[in-house]
C-alpha cells in the first residue's frame, strides 16, 4: 500500500531568484510549517549542458529552447561568472508533495501568477521577449524563479535526474534501489564497462543507485533498447566535476 507520508516532488530554485536574493523568501514558503513537507535531500548544483538538456527535453525544439537551457545554466544572470552560476536543488517530502508545492509556487507563466495567485513564488518572476536576428520578437521565456515538479511521475523522473540514492538518506528513499555488479564508465557519450584514458567512472562494484538506472545501463552496455537514454544516467554522476559542459 502507498505511503502517502513518503510522497516527494523536485524544486529547482532557479539563477534569477538566487540572484534576486530570494533563496530565504522561497523557502520560508515551502517551509514544514506552511506545508508540512520536510527535507529529503538538497544540493548546490553548476548545471552541465547535459543535465540542463536532460531536464528540458520536451522543449527540444522550440523556439525558447536554447535561451531555457542559457537561464537553468546561470549563464544568463552571471555571465562570466562560473562561481555563481548555479541552482539549488531540494527534495521534499510528504503528503502530496507534488500538489502543495505547486498550489504554492502558483502558475507557470509569472503573468498569470500575478493575476490568478498574487503572493505566491512566480508571481514575482517575469517574462523576457525573443529576439531573432532581425530584432524581431519571436517567443518569450519565462524567468519564473523555481521548478516544481508537475506530477509524481515526473517528480521521480526528475529526482532520479538531479539525485543519486547516496544523496538522500536511506530511509528517505522511495524509489527502489540496487547495487551495481560491475564496473561502467562514460566516455564521449558512449558507455564502456573497462576504464579507458579519460573516462569517468559511472558506477563500481557496490556501488548503490536506482534500480531503473542500473536496468538501462545493463541494457544498453548489451547494445539493447533502453527505457531511457545514457545521457539520463549520466548526467547526476557528472554533477559538479570540474571540466563538464
Amino acid at each position: 500500500m502507498h505511503n502517502k507520508e513518503l510522497d516527494q516532488t523536485l524544486v529547482l530554485i532557479k539563477p534569477d531568484a538566487l540572484k534576486n536574493s530570494l533563496t530565504g523568501y522561497v523557502l520560508s514558503q515551502l517551509s514544514e510549517f506552511h506545508t508540512g513537507l520536510r527535507f529529503a535531500g538538497t544540493k548546490v548544483v553548476n548545471v552541465s549542458r547535459m543535465l540542463a538538456e536532460e531536464h528540458y527535453a520536451e522543449h527540444r525544439g522550440k523556439v525558447f529552447y536554447p535561451s531555457l537551457i542559457e537561464y537553468i545554466r546561470g549563464y544568463l544572470h552571471y555571465p562570466g561568472k562560473p562561481e555563481k552560476q548555479r541552482v539549488i536543488a531540494i527534495v521534499y517530502q510528504g503528503p502530496n508533495a507534488v500538489d502543495k508545492v505547486r498550489e504554492i509556487v502558483g502558475p507557470t507563466n509569472p503573468h498569470l501568477a500575478r493575476e490568478q495567485k498574487p503572493g505566491c513564488i512566480r508571481s514575482l518572476g517575469t517574462l523576457v521577449p525573443l529576439t531573432d536576428d532581425k530584432g524581431e520578437v519571436v517567443g518569450e521565456r519565462m524567468d519564473n524563479l523555481i521548478h516544481a515538479s508537475a506530477t509524481p511521475a515526473e517528480a521521480e523522473r526528475e529526482i532520479k535526474l538531479w539525485f543519486r540514492p547516496a544523496d538522500i538518506p536511506p530511509y528517505m528513499r522511495i524509489y527502489t534501489t540496487r547495487q551495481s555488479g560491475g564496473f561502467f564508465y562514460y566516455k564521449d557519450d558512449k558507455l564502456l564497462t573497462a576504464h579507458e584514458p579519460g573516462s569517468v567512472c559511472l558506477l563500481a562494484p557496490g556501488d548503490v543507485t536506482w534500480e531503473s538506472d542500473l536496468n538501462a545501463l545493463e541494457l544498453i552496455s548489451r547494445k539493447q533498447p533502453a527505457p531511457c537514454t545514457l545521457r539520463t544516467v549520466a548526467a547526476k554522476y557528472l554533477v559538479n566535476e570540474k571540466g563538464e559542459d
